[in-house]
């Protein structure tokens, strides 16, 4: 911990600006020789373009017990972590969900849970789960539920940009941004051996494949429920889907790769040392963890058991977990995705 992590970070950058040994490792340091003095924007952009893969700290020479005490990934998620509390709105939401994550997420999942228990069986029509919440009830809970976060989350972006310098984005900036995102190239390490997340100078691609299982689970549940919502209105086809539908192909698939990814990142997480992290906002990041694996896992279950007498209790946790995630998203480290793509997308900017 720091008592002033952006004067921590400056004075880091400049130590690292004049050894270059890490040159390659990541974005962020092309990004920062590129300058000779940092602004506080611009230690907010060099820290949300770290992954924390904590390379560049065990290949440092200046380490404690040197007198420069560098430790680089740690200042860095101590102020990326500031930047995404001050320009979240409101922010004091932001703030309480990363001290105090897991108590939130469990805390928002029950109350969203007793919400849907209790909306069971109110008036309409429908098979499947619209026989137990019908399906204009969904739309009128769940629509709210997705807009204001997106409204939320657009603040916090353009705030964001607007401390870090950026400019007009063309399509060329954003191909760059996501290309780098999709294949988690910055988690590659230097030479592509991976992180050094897990255990000291052991390289590893773990935490790389863990990210992306996570990653491309989402956007499969994601499609799943796009797609779904194409049959519904576009063709008059209503849930449940056979498993040979592109709904259930997309969330089946989608839900066991969430579930192995963040299983594999929590346990990642429990082994990584805390002081090379932001130290104060671990139960947030476990809470956020926990909260992906309980939609996906409740989720799979509700497929698994939808036709026994489990399905009014899994229905209510799976929709409970999912208005959770939704609710939380711009608080919750599901932010940082966006974040990181707005840096890459800035990075992109500077290399033109």
């Amino acid at each position: 911990m720091y008592d002033n992590p952006i004067e921590e970070a400056r004075r880091q950058s400049q130590i690292c600006n004049a050894c270059r040994y890490c040159e390659g490792y990541c974005a962020v340091f092309p990004a920062m020789h590129a300058d000779r003095f940092f602004s506080d924007g611009d230690l907010t952009q060099l820290a949300n373009l770290c992954h924390n893969c904590q390379n560049c700290y065990y290949a440092c020479q200046y380490t404690a017990p040197h007198e420069f005490a560098l430790n680089l990934p740690g200042v860095l998620a101590e102020v990326r972590q500031e930047s995404w509390e001050d320009t979240a709105f409101p922010a004091p939401l932001s703030r309480a969900f990363h001290h105090h994550g897991t108590l939130i997420a469990a805390a928002t999942v029950l109350a969203m849970a007793l919400l849907f228990w209790a909306a069971r069986h109110l008036p309409g029509d429908g098979t499947g789960f619209y026989a137990v919440i019908a399906h204009s009830v969904m739309v009128a809970i769940f629509l709210p539920a997705f807009l204001l976060p997106l409204a939320a989350l657009a603040v916090g972006l353009r705030r964001y940009w607007k401390r870090v310098g950026g400019q007009s984005v063309t399509l060329a900036d954003l191909r760059a941004a996501f290309g780098s995102a999709a294949t988690m190239r910055n988690l590659a390490g230097g030479h592509g051996d991976g992180c050094n997340f897990e255990e000291e100078d052991v390289f590893s691609q773990s935490r790389r494949g863990m990210h992306q299982l996570v990653m491309y689970g989402f956007l499969l549940c994601f499609a799943a429920t796009a797609t779904g919502t194409i049959l519904h209105y576009g063709f008059g086809i209503e849930a449940p889907y056979r498993l040979l539908s592109l709904p259930k192909l997309f969330g089946v698939s989608g839900g066991l790769m969430l579930c192995a990814g963040t299983l594999g990142m929590m346990h990642l997480k429990a082994k990584a040392a805390p002081d090379l992290q932001a130290p104060e906002v671990r139960g947030g990041e476990f809470g956020f963890i926990a909260l992906l694996f309980t939609v996906s896992a409740s989720g799979l279950a509700l497929y698994a058991f939808g036709g026994s007498a489990a399905l009014e209790p899994l229905l209510a946790l799976h929709l409970g977990a999912v208005l959770a995630f939704f609710l939380l998203t711009p608080y919750s480290k599901m932010a940082h995705g966006f974040y990181r793509l707005a840096a890459l997308t800035r990075d992109a900017q500077r290399k033109r």
